[in-house]
């Protein structure tokens, strides 16, 4: 593809899977002289973060978001409308395993945008120029997953980008003034949650040999936070933006964080993760990128690719076999590899 294009990219779904789509959104602004980024309100905060992005539409769409509302007609046709108006000259639509091209590359195509890239194991008629088929039982991650799109499309990262996540930061100051550990206890569901008492005994014993802590969360989780961080822990707990807390875990040393947009974006600012991983969807497509990850957790649990939001088996036995100390022990592990490559 040639410079001077607008290229229109989506990706619908949550902030972690936004920030996943990086290394895909580079290739693309590499050689296309716009990219416009097509969004839902969860995976806005990200969008604004990565690099080559030079617009935003935000659009919470109901065949993707985990909680959806009704389609709208009106609101629906809005959608079209504003696609229409941005004269793109494609759209590739990124997906994961679980989801359809399809919905969105009708509205697509109705907003009269020439070219359309998708994956579709469904036959999608005259919705997608360039049907890309995968091998869904591979185990390709998810960073893999985007720019294989991006790349049918005919867009592929120049020589000497590594692949890595990547977020633009503000660079604030770091919340403790010495070296810290972040750990995050929230999750976007239960079924991918570390118990809370667990996380506090980690804070305690972390503190307890010299390590500084730094406790991070949404507004919704403040109360989690509080328990969590105890007096030791460093609060942070819905007082950041989602900018905000890229410069908090670019300042850590670790970050210890659930299958969730935190871990993601820890990744994306270059800090290892201890990664307590459900795997209710498969830790080789969804862990953390690019960094040095300990990744923890029972990964044949019965669970195992479930996709399931609340544990289905009793005594969440896919991180309740995860211990304080096996936690311990990977931070020291990461902090260690960290201290050796310095």
């Amino acid at each position: 593809m040639s410079r001077g294009r607008h290229v229109l990219l989506a990706r619908l779904d949550s902030a972690g899977d936004v920030l996943l789509m990086g290394p895909a959104v580079r290739a693309v602004a590499a050689r296309a002289e716009r990219v416009t980024l097509l969004c839902g309100r969860r995976g806005r905060p990200a969008a604004e973060l990565l690099p080559g992005v030079d617009a935003i539409v935000e659009h919470t769409a109901p065949w993707i978001d985990p909680e959806p509302g009704q389609l709208d007609r009106e609101e629906t046709l809005g959608l079209v409308d504003t696609l229409a108006g941005l004269g793109a000259d494609e759209a590739i639509v990124l997906t994961s395993f679980h989801q359809s091209a399809l919905p969105l590359a009708l509205l697509l195509r109705l907003a009269g945008i020439p070219r359309i890239t998708g994956i579709s194991e469904d036959y999608p008629g005259s919705l997608l120029d360039v049907r890309v088929r995968v091998d869904e039982a591979s185990d390709e991650h998810e960073v893999e997953r985007a720019l294989r799109v991006v790349g049918a499309a005919g867009y592929t990262l120049p020589q000497g980008d590594q692949r890595r996540l990547s977020v633009v930061r503000p660079w604030g100051p770091p919340p403790l003034g010495g070296e810290y550990v972040v750990v995050h206890p929230g999750t976007s569901v239960p079924a991918r949650a570390w118990p809370a008492e667990r996380h506090a005994a980690l804070v305690d014993a972390l503190v307890r040999r010299g390590r500084g802590v730094v406790v991070t969360g949404s507004a919704d989780e403040r109360a989690l936070t509080r328990a969590v961080s105890g007096e030791r822990g460093f609060d942070l707990g819905g007082r950041t933006s989602f900018a905000e807390l890229a410069d908090a875990l670019a300042g850590a040393e670790a970050v210890v964080a659930g299958n969730t947009g935190a871990a993601h974006l820890a990744a994306a600012v270059a800090t290892p993760v201890v990664s307590l991983f459900a795997p209710t969807v498969p830790a080789v497509r969804w862990r953390p990128w690019g960094v040095p990850v300990e990744l923890l957790g029972d990964q044949d649990a019965p669970c195992a690719g479930s996709r399931a939001t609340s544990c289905p088996v009793a005594g969440h036995p896919c991180l309740c076999s995860v211990s304080v100390n096996d936690a311990l022990s990977a931070v020291g592990r990461l902090t260690l590899r960290q201290e050796l490559a310095a």
